[in-house]
């Protein structure tokens, strides 16, 4: 497995993103999505790292969406891995990737059966990923739903599974009133705070 070579190859060092895109070689793009996203999945605590990796998602992810081929400016190929962090990805989320990649298959063809389909669904993951880079990382949830959106809805479009791809889009939705909802509360305790200054 990918991940497991890249933890042996980076066990004590600190790595690049073009590093791990070089040794991922043609299959870069996809699985460094679902590497960038497996860590807000479970929780693994390496923080900080949420808006780069967003970031990088959201900027791979429009390009696919535009039919343009993949590429990263220097600054988000620059970002660095602190070291053993594919130890850490793996131990906190081996059961979540096995629990998940057993129930995947090809279904639902009518959904991903052409690239324009699957370009179209990319934009899960672009508005996902954007989710994922705000800084709310002390907030419950607001990495995770965004991370699940992200992991779900990529291995449906890899896989060509429909089904996996539609709980991508529940999972966005799910983000999207979960922010929504904390906006709304934020905003409601800005303005009571503001009446009780006034009132003063």
């Amino acid at each position: 497995m990918e991940l497991k070579a890249l933890a042996e190859m980076f066990a004590e060092q600190e790595m690049t993103l073009r590093e791990v895109m070089d040794r991922l070689g043609v299959k870069a793009s996809g699985l460094l999505i679902l590497i960038l996203a497996l860590p807000f999945c479970a929780p693994v605590t390496i923080p900080g790292l949420s808006t780069p990796f967003g970031l990088v998602i959201a900027f791979i992810t429009g390009r696919f969406a535009l039919g343009r081929a993949p590429w990263l400016p220097r600054r988000l190929l620059a970002v660095k891995l602190p070291p053993r962090f594919f130890r850490k990805v793996i131990g906190g989320t081996e059961r979540l990737m096995g629990w998940v990649e057993r129930r995947l298959r090809p279904r639902w063809s009518w959904l991903t059966d052409r690239p324009g389909k699957l370009r179209f669904h990319s934009w899960i993951i672009c508005f996902s990923a954007l989710l994922l880079a705000l800084p709310l990382g002390g907030i419950p949830f607001t990495n995770t739903l965004p991370g699940l959106a992200i992991f779900i809805g990529m291995l449906g479009i890899m896989a060509r599974d429909g089904v996996a791809v539609l709980i991508g889009y529940g999972l966005l939705a799910g983000t999207l009133v979960y922010f929504g909802l904390f906006a709304a509360v934020f905003t409601e305790l800005i303005q009571h705070v503001m009446v009780w200054l006034r009132s003063m």
